[in-house]
C-alpha cells in the first residue's frame, strides 16, 4: 500500500507540473533501485490523475454540453479534437521506437534536460493576451504537435503544450487551460489501451485505489499550484528543475 501511495505521488505530481511524469516514472526506480509501477498500477495512476484534472476543469466540461446555443464551446471542442489527433496519429505509429526509448533511461534524463530548455524559451514567449475560444485551428495543430513530442518519457506533454500555447499567443492561463483540457482525451486514450491489456493479463490490486486516490488529490493540487506558479514567476523554476534533475540522472544511471 505505501509503494501504491508513493507511485501515486510522484504521478499526481508530476503529470500535471511540467516536469514528466513519464521520465520519473522511469528515472526513480534506475537511479534508487525501485520496481517500476506495473501495468495495473500504471492504469490506476492515469485513472487517478484523470479524476484530477476532470474535477478541476468541471466546469469547461459542462460547457462543452451546451454546443448548439454557445458558440465559444464549439470553438474549444474544435481545438481539443483537432489537437488530438497528432499524438494519436503519431503515437499508433512510432509506438515501437517510442517504447524502446523507456529501456534507456539515459535518454530520458537527455529528454529531461531538453524540456528544461524548452521551458527556458517558454519564459520568452510568455506575455500572450489571447483568450482560448479566440484560437484557430493552426493553433490547435501547433499544440498538439507539440503534444506528440511528449510521447517520449522525459519529454513533459504539460511543458511542451503550455509552452506552445503561449507561443502561440495565448496567455499563460489560458495555455495551461488548454493544455490541462487537452490532456484529458490523452490520459482517458492511455488508460484505456492499458486497461485492456490489464483485463488480458489480470494483476489488479485492491491497494491500487490507494495510488489512484493519492494521484487523484495530489493530481488537483498540482494543477492548483502551477496556476499560481505561472501566474506570478512563469515557467522558470520548472526548467531549472528538469535542467538539474535531468543532468544528475544522467551521471547516475
Amino acid at each position: 500500500m505505501l509503494n501504491a501511495a508513493l507511485w501515486g505521488l510522484i504521478q499526481g505530481l508530476t503529470e500535471f507540473l511540467p516536469v514528466s511524469s513519464s521520465g520519473h516514472l522511469v528515472l526513480v526506480p534506475a537511479i534508487f533501485g525501485f520496481d517500476e509501477p506495473g501495468l495495473a498500477a500504471s492504469v490506476m495512476l492515469h485513472l487517478g490523475t484523470l479524476v484530477a484534472v476532470v474535477a478541476y476543469y468541471r466546469r469547461d466540461l459542462l460547457r462543452l454540453l451546451h454546443l448548439r446555443t454557445d458558440p465559444g464551446a464549439r470553438r474549444i471542442l474544435w481545438l481539443l479534437a483537432v489537437g488530438t489527433v497528432p499524438a494519436a496519429i503519431i503515437g499508433l505509429a512510432l509506438a515501437g521506437p517510442i517504447e524502446a526509448v523507456f529501456q534507456e533511461p539515459w535518454l530520458v534524463a537527455v529528454a529531461l534536460m531538453v524540456t528544461g530548455l524548452v521551458l527556458l524559451f517558454g519564459m520568452l514567449v510568455g506575455r500572450g493576451v489571447r483568450l482560448l475560444p479566440e484560437g484557430r485551428w493552426t493553433d490547435a495543430l501547433v499544440v498538439g504537435l507539440a503534444q506528440a513530442f511528449a510521447l517520449l518519457p522525459g519529454i513533459s506533454r504539460s511543458g511542451m503544450t503550455i509552452t506552445a500555447g503561449m507561443a502561440q499567443g495565448f496567455t499563460r492561463v489560458e495555455a495551461a487551460r488548454y493544455a490541462f483540457l487537452l490532456s484529458i482525451p490523452a490520459i482517458a486514450g492511455a488508460a484505456l489501451l492499458d486497461g485492456i491489456d490489464l483485463a488480458r493479463q489480470g494483476g489488479f490490486s485492491w491497494d491500487l485505489l490507494v495510488g489512484m486516490a493519492v494521484a487523484a488529490v495530489v493530481g488537483y493540487l498540482a494543477i492548483a499550484g502551477l496556476l499560481r506558479v505561472l501566474t506570478r514567476v512563469g515557467l522558470l523554476p520548472f526548467a531549472v528543475y528538469c535542467l538539474a534533475a535531468g543532468a544528475t540522472a544522467y551521471f547516475l544511471v
